[in-house]
């Protein structure tokens, strides 16, 4: 008889764990409170509770090659970078292929889950859910917490004195939709991840001026990296993970060389940007027109405010902007389980302890994953489906985790690495390395790629793997779910990132012709200045 499991929210983890559980075989029921699938990324006009909510222009900043599931490419029409609709299309197109639908149970919220009385032997679980009024109980074999972390505002308002005497408008960035109605008003948004650096953008083609305070900074990225192919299959590779790994070991120079990629595109301390503790490996902020709307004055950097007053704000430096017509919280989000006890994962600090991110160390049975609270420096998508494989697995018997001490010392430890690569802010308690961990996670179910094996037998395709964009679809070259199309999809992604750009017919043979003739003559320019050279001499 199949092993039951319990997936709460069918947003993208969710969706990917359904997907997982069938492939090992397990019978899942999902609960999801809302009306679809999605999650986040289903746009919505009002804001609901216990529901994230994002702005209607969110576009993501991890491309579809980096972030579609492991044997699922996007399709080729598909653009490099998703609006959010366009995202929601894929993961119903995933959805519909897979048939997981009918394990969705919509607009029923999950009350409560407790283990069951013989849960030191059974590892079972009772789950309380309602629907339209309705209560139900259920017992499950093991349970998957897919309900995503940007739910609850975190919102410091003793950090701003005056608050209570401010009379323009103030809300969260949850709650900002579009930028309709802030025509000719001074606004301030206090934040500068990329929430906040997409709404000051946008806000800044309506607004009067529009002001960003920042306490540390941030690193600012374009989407368009060298030779305009995505930031992200440029600097997501495994040779670049094994550099910075290898330089890790001598901080100086890793700080040095972060500190120059990061200035490439502009020198931030010029823009008021450059972090405080600017060799941090904290998450940048992906955006094209932030630098360019501050060079024209759209957007003006402020440092941390300090005081508020009826109608203006006053800032570290000493420096106050008046007429403030409208603050936005752009301060990020606290984690919450309302369903869960308190002994099961216990959040302090905005910190969750689980082995890997995912399994509460104390548990007699393995039987409960949380999926997708994690912040990489890469696609969640790639992640959460790892994740979901490797859970499943567990559920199932076939991978066994380790005693409760080795985890809780493996917890420590990387929560101390993380805070020296990633620093104590709130918005990095989830903040991890990319490849790092997605080898980790396929480590554990025997996904990981063997290099030296393929370079014997496949030398084209481990140069692929080694150089190349580190993608999902590595993950499925061999072990459990192994894909016949993953070398394929590896060997022929470029085609489809340059099929949605070759939107207009170029004569390749003239353009040829003109590049060879430049080369020729730059040759000769070349070889005539050193043979003028050598007279002078």
């Amino acid at each position: 008889m199949a092993k039951k499991v319990a997936v709460i929210g069918a947003g993208v983890s969710g969706l990917v764990s359904l997907k997982c559980c069938v492939d090992e075989g397990l019978e899942p029921t999902c609960f999801e409170r809302t009306e679809d699938i999605g999650g986040l990324w289903r746009f919505k006009e009002n804001v609901e509770d216990g529901r994230a909510s994002i702005y209607q222009s969110v576009i993501s900043n991890t491309s579809k090659e980096m972030s579609c599931f492991s044997d699922f490419p996007m399709p080729e029409d598909f653009p490099n970078f998703l609006h959010n609709s366009k995202l929601l299309e894929y993961f119903r197109i995933f959805a519909r292929k897979f048939d997981l639908l009918k394990y969705i149970q919509f607009q029923t919220t999950v009350l409560s889950v407790r283990k069951h009385p013989d849960f030191s032997s059974s590892g079972q679980w009772e789950v309380v859910t309602e629907s339209n009024g309705k209560k139900q109980s259920a017992v499950f074999d093991a349970v998957m917490v897919c309900s995503g972390h940007h739910i609850l505002p975190h919102i410091p308002l003793d950090s701003f004195p005056g608050i209570e005497k401010f009379k323009g408008q103030y809300f969260h960035s949850r709650q900002y939709k579009h930028p309709e109605g802030f025509e000719g008003k001074h606004i301030l948004v206090i934040g500068l991840g990329n929430s906040a650096s997409d709404i000051a953008v946008e806000l800044s083609k309506k607004a009067a001026q529009v002001f960003i305070s920042t306490r540390h900074g941030s690193w600012v990225m374009s989407r368009i990296s060298e030779d305009g192919y995505p930031w992200d299959m440029v600097l997501h590779t495994r040779f670049i993970s094994m550099l910075r790994n290898v330089l890790s070991r001598f901080k100086i120079i890793r700080k040095c060389m972060m500190e120059q990629q990061m200035n490439r595109w502009f020198n931030h301390a010029n823009y008021g940007l450059q972090p405080q503790n600017k060799h941090l490996m904290k998450e940048p902020v992906v955006n094209d027109d932030l630098p360019s709307r501050i060079l024209y004055g759209a957007i003006k950097v402020k440092s941390r405010v300090i005081e508020l007053t009826e109608t203006s704000a006053i800032f570290e430096d000493g420096t106050v902007e008046e007429d403030i017509d409208v603050i936005v919280f752009a301060t990020g989000y606290t984690f919450s389980f309302p369903f869960l006890e308190e002994s099961l994962v216990k959040v302090k600090d905005n910190t969750v302890s689980l082995y890997k991110y995912m399994f509460p160390p104390h548990l007699e049975k393995s039987t409960l994953a949380c999926i997708g609270f994690i912040q990489p420096l890469g696609s969640i998508f790639p992640t959460v489906e790892l994740q979901a494989r490797w859970a499943t697995r567990v559920f199932k018997g076939l991978c066994t985790l380790p005693s409760e001490k080795t985890m809780m010392a493996d917890t420590i430890k990387r929560n101390e690495k993380r805070i020296d690569l990633f620093g104590k802010s709130q918005s990095q308690t989830l903040q991890t390395d990319y490849i790092n961990y997605l080898d980790e996670l396929a480590s554990e179910i025997g996904a990981k790629p063997d290099l030296l094996s393929l370079l014997l037998k496949d030398p084209k395709l481990a140069m692929k793997l080694y150089f190349g964009p580190c993608n999902s679809y590595q993950y499925r070259l061999t072990g459990p779910g192994q894909w016949k199309g993953a070398r394929s999809a590896i060997i022929t992604q470029k085609k489809r990132i340059l099929k949605p750009l070759k939107t207009r017919a170029l004569t390749t043979s003239s353009n040829f012709l003109v590049s060879f003739l430049l080369k020729i003559l730059g040759l000769l320019a070349i070889s005539m200045a050193f043979f003028f050279q050598l007279q002078w001499f």
